[in-house]
């Protein structure tokens, strides 16, 4: 009886010891120049070079931002921010507000119409490939 009683205690031990060791979801951090940043990655259509441009900039416009990255050919930024002053729906607005999709945000209708027609993007263009 023992034997049993002490097999069943091992069993819940490790049980909640590995349910405690489970994934949390966090925002990646990063750290630069000492200070440790939020990160966020996601989807963002646009087409070329000037797009780059102008998703960048909206992207650094936002107060917190350090670094903003898209990729041309994946459709994705990458973001460092610090989260005591932006967020990543932060993000996503002020990119929206340029007039480009976002995986969460459709883009401003008459921030797109002022875009240069290179840069008009296919509405099902896929995003973050």
């Amino acid at each position: 009886m023992k034997k049993v009683i002490l097999s069943v205690l091992a069993i819940v031990c490790i049980t909640v010891i590995s349910c405690k060791n489970e994934t949390k979801t966090e925002t990646p951090t990063t750290t630069v120049e000492g200070k440790e940043l939020a990160m966020a990655n996601f989807g963002v259509r646009g087409n070329c070079g000037m797009c780059k441009a102008t998703i960048e900039k909206a992207a650094k416009a936002v107060d917190g931002v350090a670094e903003a990255t898209w990729d041309v050919k994946k459709k994705s930024i990458a973001v460092s921010y610090d989260a005591s002053k932006a967020n990543e729906k932060d993000l996503h607005k002020a990119i929206a507000a340029a007039g480009y999709d976002t995986e969460q945000t459709s883009g401003d209708k008459t921030a797109y119409d002022k875009l240069p027609k290179c840069c008009k993007f296919d509405d099902n263009q896929k995003m973050n490939q």
